[in-house]
């Protein structure tokens, strides 16, 4: 029978995000007022295929704290996408977890596969609502869908409603046209994400034209969705929907430590990819950036970005190494409110302090 009512709360989204919605980093930011997450989007015929790339999916996915969560699909095969996900919600079953089509890959490899945003042409309505009416009559989970703006974009909010007719217990709007050169030309069209929810009757969440927490107010405020979808910005700022500011190297040692406490479910190269974002975020434009760039790229362990990060980055900001007793003081946590705790505040008293040395020699 088909699931038309979502049950759980949308207002914080964390998007799905290729190579970087791991499990460590979905338990991360639900630290800090995320209240739903995604995996990546992964591939049916893979998931089917693949044994390797089904248990690395499948690995975690939905234990402890790792709920609700959202598997998001590609595809353009109502059957195969049935079958993928029926390989992976066994996870999902028992705890009430989703599984998401997505509409808005604006990728080449989406182009090519004919899946995604690629789906949007009127042509290929039926084939979309044949997916989502398969899912949503196949599977024990509500089914959602994830889109971008149609050619014509009118014509989004017809198809929305074709969604909605078809099973779709939500819809997610990210308010660009499908671009495979330009991922975002220009600012999200934030009137058509009001538009769509005005047109249908189940939930929308809108993505888009989100840099700080006073956009995600200013989201919510001008389209009336039932929620906000964030994603790289996310990544830069985990912190973001708790409207605190990270520093960098505390971030980047909780990360690990939920690395440590779920092995091989994070690849290196993935561990590596959030550490240098949540650095970018503050320390970017530094000069020793680059430096940082490079070794944390050498690194082959936990161990040893933990070090880079307690010993070389923490000199390179100013600042004494970072013991691990220190981890917990009471007034040293992780995310802290406003600005404080940058390092544009420490360069300003040394550039004074250096000042009146040059005045006394």
């Amino acid at each position: 029978m088909a699931k038309t009512v979502c049950p759980f709360d949308l207002s914080t989204i964390a998007a799905p995000m290729v190579n970087q919605s791991d499990l460590p980093f979905r338990l991360l930011v639900r630290r800090y007022n995320t209240s739903l997450v995604y995996t990546q989007m992964l591939h049916p015929d893979r998931l089917l295929e693949d044994r390797e790339y089904l248990e690395f999916h499948r690995r975690g996915l939905r234990e402890g704290l790792d709920a609700p969560v959202v598997v998001q699909l590609c595809g353009n095969d109502p059957e195969v996408v049935v079958k993928a996900a029926r390989q992976i919600v066994d996870r999902a079953d028992a705890i009430g977890a989703y599984v998401d089509l997505n509409l808005g890959c604006p990728q080449e490899a989406a182009r090519e596969g004919h899946y995604g945003g690629y789906l949007l042409d009127k042509k290929d309505w039926p084939a979309v609502e044949g997916i989502v009416s398969a899912l949503s009559h196949s599977l024990p989970v509500p089914v959602s869908a994830k889109l971008r703006l149609c050619q014509h974009t009118p014509a989004t909010h017809e198809l929305g409603a074709r969604l909605e007719a078809a099973g779709a217990s939500w819809l997610t709007l990210h308010a660009r046209h499908v671009s495979a050169r330009r991922r975002r030309q220009g600012a999200a069209d934030l009137v058509q994400v009001k538009t769509l929810k005005q047109r249908v009757r189940i939930p929308v969440v809108s993505n888009g034209n989100v840099r700080t927490w006073d956009d995600v107010v200013r989201n919510r405020e001008e389209t009336g969705a039932d929620g906000v979808m964030v994603g790289e910005t996310l990544l830069a700022n985990p912190c973001l929907f708790a409207n605190v500011t990270p520093d960098p190297v505390r971030i980047s040692l909780e990360y690990l430590d939920i690395c440590r406490e779920h092995p091989d479910t994070a690849t290196m190269q993935t561990i590596q990819t959030h550490i240098r974002h949540f650095v970018d975020h503050q320390c970017g434009r530094r000069p020793w950036f680059n430096k940082f760039r490079s070794t944390l790229g050498q690194c082959d362990s936990i161990n040893e970005i933990e070090r880079l990060l307690r010993v070389k980055v923490q000199r390179w900001r100013g600042l004494q190494p970072l013991s691990a007793e220190e981890d917990d003081d009471e007034n040293e946590d992780a995310c802290i409110s406003g600005d404080e705790h940058t390092d544009d505040g420490r360069e300003e008293k040394l550039g004074e302090a250096l000042a009146t040395l040059g005045l006394l020699g």
